[in-house]
């Protein structure tokens, strides 16, 4: 039983049912009630053991952890904050850091199939409609006690919040985009149905985003072409045009010095001038 019919829970037997069926890479989904942080505890079960094809999600994640350990909080059961680990196989580390680029093409593309949002992209790691920030991305690398290391990726997706809700005045959710369903289970199954797509051609590709991937990508990425200012580690900051992003996943940014070529690692915002 629930007692706010806005916001009803997750239904795990559909989603098992739906994602779990025989050659899914999705092995088990588990709904948990709340928990601190879904891509901690996920990443603590796959140094345990747990395996790839693992999916955690939670109606309330308490102290949600973002880039650069910023801490994320919604109210319960209005958003889908949920985690997955994959097995990259044999791509290569280097090639990693495409993996919350992919996946932020993944959230995009179920949210418009089933919500009829367009979404789009801002690099290295957000889902935006306009300028406002529906989801958030973050991608852990696992060293579990035996076996290969495992991709722990998290999304926090906002979807029935209102605006008093928001974490910040430049958040949105699908409610507030005027989604055509907020039914958070139909929403989940198709952004793990297209993550699951994506994932399995890349790993294929043996990582090499030249093999499509970056133009996808490009295509859906609402940072290019705008004039950005980068704020970067130590306080040091540099503005000028983003132009495009590279095989590695890096961002081109066109100064009066030259082009420079950020990975995500290297930056701490950036932020359009205009």
């Amino acid at each position: 039983m629930y007692d706010d019919l806005g916001r009803p829970p997750l239904d795990p037997v559909a989603l098992a049912t739906a994602l779990t069926r025989p050659g899914s890479t999705w092995r088990s989904v588990e709904v948990l009630e709340s928990c601190p942080s879904t891509n901690v505890e996920l990443a603590r079960r796959v140094r345990s053991g747990a395996p790839d094809g693992t999916v955690l999600v939670t109606e309330h994640q308490t102290a949600g952890r973002a880039r650069l350990d910023r801490v994320w909080v919604t109210p319960s059961r209005s958003s889908l904050t949920f985690s997955v680990a994959l097995d990259p196989g044999q791509v290569p580390l280097a090639r990693w850091p495409w993996l919350p680029l992919l996946v932020g093409i993944a959230v995009a593309e179920g949210v418009r199939r089933v919500a009829d949002v367009h979404c789009d992209l801002k690099w290295p790691n957000d889902v935006l409609v306009g300028d406002r920030k529906l989801a958030g991305i973050l991608v852990e690398r696992v060293e579990p006690d035996h076996g290969p290391a495992l991709a722990v990726v998290g999304v926090g997706l906002n979807v029935t919040l209102a605006e008093h809700e928001l974490p910040v005045a430049t958040a949105t959710s699908l409610a507030l985009e005027g989604a055509a369903t907020t039914d958070r289970t139909v929403i989940l199954r198709e952004v793990l149905r297209s993550l699951e797509a994506l994932f399995l051609q890349w790993r294929a590709d043996g990582g090499d985003a030249r093999l499509g991937l970056v133009e996808s990508y490009v295509r859906r990425c609402g940072t290019l072409g705008r004039e950005v200012r980068v704020e970067l580690p130590g306080g040091r900051r540099l503005t000028g045009t983003a132009t495009g992003v590279d095989t590695d996943g890096r961002l081109e940014v066109r100064t009066t010095e030259g082009p420079v070529l950020l990975g995500a690692g290297d930056v701490v915002h950036v932020r359009p001038t205009v």
